[in-house]
C-alpha cells in the first residue's frame, strides 16, 4: 500500500493557480489553506478560493454534463423515433419509458450511489485499494437486484392496466418495455462504475464512450426502426444495445488505464464479504432517490387517468422531456458535488467542502435561469421535435411558464441532493422526499388536477410545490451544517468499511 501514496509521473491532471501540477482534480489542501488563512483580507480570500473552485468544479462538472446529456439524448431520441412512428407509439414511449424504465432507473442509480458517497471519501483519504472492492460489491448487488426488476418489466402490461392506464396504450408500452429488459443489467454494472471513475475524476473518457456511442446509436434506432421496420420494440432494444457498448468501452478503459491501476487490482473474493452491510447503505441511497424518480413517475401515470389521456400523456411527457434536458445538467453538477464534497471531507478539510458546495449551487442556479428563460422564448414551438400535432403543441405551450419555474428549483434540488450524497446523508433526504413528495406534492396534484380540473397543468403544479418545499429543506439544512463534524463522520465510515488488503483473485 505504500506505493499507493507515491506521487506518479504519469498522473497530473491540472495545473494550480501558481502553475504548479497537482496529482489530482483536488486542491491538495491548497484551497482549506487559503480560506483559513486570516492574515489575508477576507475578498482576496474570497476571490482566490472562487478561483480555485472554479477550475475544479469545471473540470469535474464539464464533462460530467456531458455524458449525462449524450445518455439522456440517447433515451430522448428513442422516444423522437417512437413519436415519428404516430402518437399511440409516442405515448407508449413514454409510457413505458416514464412509468416503468424510471422505476429500474431510479432503484439503480439510488443503490449505486452507495459508491458514489465510499469511493469519493476513500479517494480524499488515499485509501485507494478500496475502491475496486466497493465498486465490485455494488455491481453484485446491483445484478441481484437486476432479476427481481426483470419481473416487473415481464409483467408490466398488466401492471400498467391494473393501475388504470388505457389498455390500448399499455400493450404498446409493454412492447417498448420488453425491448428494455437488457439495459436493466446494462444499469448494474454502468452505474457502479460511473460513481467509480467520478470519485477518482475521471469523467473524460466517459465523455468520449457516450459521444461515439451516440452517433452509433442514432444510426442503428434509423434503421432499425424505419428500414427494417421493428417499430417500437426494435427502437428499445437498439436502447439496450448501446448501453451495453457504454459499459463494455468503461470497463476496457478500467483495465488499461494507468490513472485506474491504484484503484483497480483485479477480482477479488472480498467483494463476497459485507454484502449485507453493504446492503444496508445501498438500500438508504436508493430509497433517497427512488422516491424522487418515482414521485415524476406516478405524476405521469396520473396523466395516463385524465380526460384525453394521449393528449395528456403526450404534452406531460414532452415537458418532463425537456425537463430532463436541461436537468442533466443540474445532474453534472451534482455528480461534481458529491465528488468535490465527499473528496474534501475524506482529506479533512471542512472549509473546503462548504466553500464549495456555496460554489457549485450559484454556478448551478445561474445555468438554469438561463435555461427557463430559452424556453419561455422557444415555448410555441418546441413540441415540433417530438410530434406534428399542433393540439399537443398548444398544450405544450400552456406548460411551459410552470415549466420554467421547475427548471429554477432544479438548478438548486440536485446539487444539494449531490451534497447529501457526498456527506452520506441518503436516509435523512429520504424522510424529506416522502414528506414533501407524497404527503405534499402528489395530493397536492391529484386534487388541482381532478378535483378543479386543472388536467396536466394541476399535476405539473402539485409537482412544483413538492419540489419548492423539498429545496427550501435542504437549503436550510446544508447550509447550516457543521462541516467539522462531517469530517469526523466520514472518517468514522472509513474506518468501518475498511478492511486489510488481500491478494486479488485475478490480475
Amino acid at each position: 500500500m505504500a506505493s499507493l501514496k507515491q506521487n506518479s509521473a504519469e498522473e497530473p491532471l491540472l495545473f494550480n493557480h501558481s502553475g504548479t501540477s497537482q496529482k489530482h482534480h483536488e486542491s491538495d489542501g491548497e484551497l482549506e489553506r487559503i480560506l483559513s488563512d486570516t492574515t489575508v483580507p477576507f475578498f482576496s480570500r474570497i476571490g482566490s478560493a472562487t478561483w480555485i473552485e472554479l477550475r475544479l468544479l469545471f473540470l469535474l462538472a464539464a464533462p460530467a454534463v456531458f455524458v449525462y446529456l449524450i445518455n439522456y439524448v440517447m433515451s430522448m431520441s428513442t422516444q423522437i423515433f417512437s413519436g415519428h412512428l404516430g402518437n399511440l407509439e409516442l405515448a407508449a414511449a413514454s409510457l413505458g419509458n416514464t412509468g416503468i424504465q424510471i422505476f429500474a432507473y431510479g432503484l439503480m442509480l439510488g443503490m449505486g450511489s452507495a459508491v458514489e458517497t465510499l469511493c469519493g471519501q476513500a479517494y480524499g483519504a488515499e485509501k485507494y485499494g478500496m475502491l475496486g472492492t466497493y465498486l465490485q460489491r455494488s455491481t453484485i448487488l446491483l445484478t441481484i437486484t437486476g432479476f427481481f426488476l426483470t419481473i416487473i418489466y415481464v409483467l408490466s402490461e398488466p401492471i400498467l392496466v391494473f393501475i388504470g392506464q388505457s389498455p390500448r396504450i399499455a400493450s404498446a408500452a409493454a412492447l417498448f418495455v420488453y425491448g428494455l429488459i437488457p439495459q436493466i443489467f446494462a444499469y448494474a454494472v454502468n452505474f457502479p462504475i460511473q460513481k467509480f471513475l467520478q470519485a477518482q475524476s475521471i469523467v473524460l473518457p466517459s465523455a468520449y464512450i457516450s459521444a461515439g456511442t451516440l452517433v452509433f446509436h442514432l444510426i442503428l434506432s434509423w434503421v432499425v426502426v424505419f428500414k427494417i421496420g421493428l417499430g417500437l420494440l426494435g427502437a428499445s432494444l437498439v436502447l439496450s444495445f448501446s448501453w451495453w457498448v457504454i459499459v463494455v468501452a468503461q470497463f476496457i478503459y478500467i483495465l488499461k488505464s494507468e490513472k485506474c491501476k491504484r484503484t483497480w487490482n483485479g477480482f477479488t473474493w472480498e467483494a463476497f464479504s459485507g454484502l449485507p452491510e453493504f446492503f444496508k447503505l445501498s438500500a438508504a441511497s436508493a430509497v433517497m432517490l427512488c422516491l424522487e424518480s418515482w414521485y415524476f413517475q406516478i405524476l405521469v401515470l396520473l396523466a395516463g387517468l385524465l380526460p384525453q389521456p394521449e393528449l395528456a400523456l403526450d404534452s406531460l411527457s414532452i415537458c418532463t422531456t425537456v425537463s430532463g434536458w436541461v436537468f442533466m445538467i443540474s445532474v453534472g453538477f451534482n455528480a461534481a458535488a458529491s465528488v468535490r464534497v465527499s473528496n474534501e471531507l475524506g482529506a479533512r478539510n471542512p472549509k473546503s467542502a462548504s466553500f464549495s458546495v456555496k460554489v457549485v449551487t450559484v454556478i448551478s442556479f445561474i445555468i438554469s435561469v438561463i435555461a427557463a428563460l430559452i424556453v419561455l422564448a422557444l415555448r410555441d414551438v418546441i413540441s415540433y421535435v417530438f410530434t406534428e400535432g399542433e393540439v399537443v403543441a398548444a398544450a405544450v405551450s400552456d406548460l411551459c411558464p410552470l415549466l420554467s419555474l421547475s427548471l429554477v428549483l432544479n438548478g438548486i434540488q440536485p446539487v444539494l441532493s449531490g451534497v447529501a450524497v457526498g456527506c452520506g446523508w441518503q436516509a435523512f433526504v429520504a424522510y424529506v422526499n416522502v414528506g414533501c413528495y407524497y404527503i405534499v406534492g402528489i395530493p397536492l396534484g391529484a386534487v388541482l388536477g381532478f378535483y378543479f380540473n386543472f388536467g396536466a397543468k394541476g399535476i405539473w403544479l402539485g409537482m412544483l410545490g413538492g419540489t419548492t418545499m423539498q429545496t427550501i429543506i435542504l437549503m436550510w439544512v446544508t447550509f447550516r451544517t457543521d462541516w467539522n463534524k462531517e469530517v469526523k463522520e466520514a472518517a468514522k465510515r472509513l474506518n468501518k468499511w475498511e478492511e486489510k488488503k488481500k491478494e486479488p483473485l485475478l490480475n
